[in-house]
C-alpha cells in the first residue's frame, strides 16, 4: 500500500478507534512497529492530537478535539455546504458560534480560486434571510447539553412581563424560529412541559441539588411534548385560506391548526387563559380573514383593544 494512502485510512481508524496500541495497527496494516510509529509521528504533525501512555497497559489514544481526515468535496457539494454554513450568520447566537465562523473560513480559504470566485458572485444572488434579533441567547451551548445529556438545570428566566425567576428545568432540544431561539424542557415548577425563549435565560447552570432527573430520551426534536396551558380555555376560530396560509407561518400554531381540502381551516384548541392578550393582537392582525367562535372574553378583548386604537386615530 502507497505510504499517502495509509497515512489516510490510518487517520480514519486512529480517529474510529480513539484509543490502540500500535501492534495493533502493525497486525492490521501488515508493516512493522517501527513503520506505524513514524506514521503516527507525522500524523501529530499534520494536527492529529494523539497521546501516549507508557507502561504495561498503555498505548495510544486520541484527545476528544479530534481532527476529521481530508473529505473529497465535487464543487457543487463544497458550494451547498458553503451557503449551508453561510446562512447563519443572520442569527445573533448560535450553540456553536465560534466553530462555524472557524470552519466556514476554512472551507472557504482553502477552495480553488476559480470556486471562491463561483460563491463571491453567489452570495449577491441568495440568501437565507431571518429577522435579525437584538437578544442574545449566551445560554444556547449549555442547553444544548443538557438536552444531550438529560441534565437538570437550574436557570434565571425573565417573564414576558419583565419579572425574573429561578426554575429547575430538563431541557429536551431547541429550535430557532422566525429569528428567535426557543427550548422545549420539562419545568419541575410546573410539573409538565413548557417552552422558554433562549433570549429570556439570564443564567442556566447545572443543578446540584440531587433533584431526580427525568427519564426523556425517547424525545426527539421531531416529537415534542405537548405543553399543557395553565388555566385552559378553548380557543375557536375559523380561518380563510389565506388566514390558515399566515397561520402556517407560525410554528407555534401548527398542532391547534386543522386544514380543510379547500384550503380553508379551524384553529381549535385549549390555551393559557393568560395568553389571551396575545391571542388579541394576533386575531386582529389577521383581519377578515378570521371569524372567533370562542371563547366570548377573548371576543370581548379584541373590542376593547378595537375601541381603544380607534380613540388614537380620532
Amino acid at each position: 500500500m502507497p505510504k499517502s494512502k495509509r497515512l489516510m485510512e490510518l487517520m480514519m481508524t486512529v480517529n474510529r478507534k480513539r484509543r490502540f496500541k500500535v501492534q495493533e495497527l502493525a497486525d492490521e496494516f501488515g508493516v512493522s512497529k517501527r513503520t506505524i510509529l513514524r506514521d503516527l509521528q507525522e500524523l501529530s504533525e499534520l494536527g492529529v492530537p494523539l497521546y501516549s501512555e507508557v507502561g504495561p497497559h498503555g498505548g495510544y489514544q486520541v484527545l476528544r478535539e479530534r481532527v476529521l481526515p481530508p473529505i473529497a468535496f465535487t464543487e457543487e457539494e463544497a458550494v451547498a455546504m458553503f451557503f449551508a454554513v453561510h446562512a447563519l450568520r443572520h442569527y445573533s447566537s448560535l450553540p456553536f458560534e465560534a466553530e462555524s465562523a472557524s470552519a466556514l473560513n476554512k472551507f472557504y480559504l482553502h477552495m480553488p480560486g476559480d470556486v471562491r470566485d463561483r460563491i463571491d458572485s453567489m452570495k449577491h444572488r441568495v440568501d437565507f434571510i431571518t429577522p435579525t434579533r437584538r437578544g442574545d441567547a449566551p445560554s444556547l451551548s449549555v442547553l444544548l447539553d443538557a438536552a444531550v445529556r438529560q441534565k437538570v438545570l437550574d436557570i434565571e428566566y425573565e417573564t414576558k412581563d419583565n419579572e425574573a425567576g429561578c426554575r429547575k428545568i430538563q431541557p429536551v432540544c431547541i429550535y430557532a424560529h422566525n429569528g428567535l431561539w426557543y427550548c422545549t424542557a420539562y419545568c419541575f415548577l410546573r410539573e409538565g412541559f413548557r417552552v422558554f425563549r433562549c433570549d429570556r435565560i439570564r443564567s442556566a447552570s447545572e443543578d446540584t441539588s440531587g433533584i431526580e432527573k427525568r427519564d426523556l430520551g425517547d424525545i426527539r426534536l421531531s416529537r415534542k411534548e405537548a405543553v399543557q396551558p395553565d388555566d385552559p380555555i378553548r380557543l375557536h376560530v375559523e380561518l380563510s385560506r389565506v388566514g390558515v396560509q399566515r397561520c402556517e407561518a407560525e410554528l407555534w400554531l401548527a398542532p391547534m391548526l386543522q386544514v380543510k381540502e379547500d384550503g380553508s381551516g379551524i384553529l381549535d384548541a385549549e390555551v393559557s387563559r393568560g395568553e389571551l392578550s396575545f391571542y388579541t393582537d394576533f386575531l386582529i392582525g389577521l383581519g377578515h380573514e378570521a371569524v372567533l367562535k370562542g371563547p366570548e372574553e377573548l371576543r370581548e378583548a379584541i373590542r376593547d383593544r378595537l375601541i381603544g386604537l380607534l380613540d388614537r386615530y380620532q
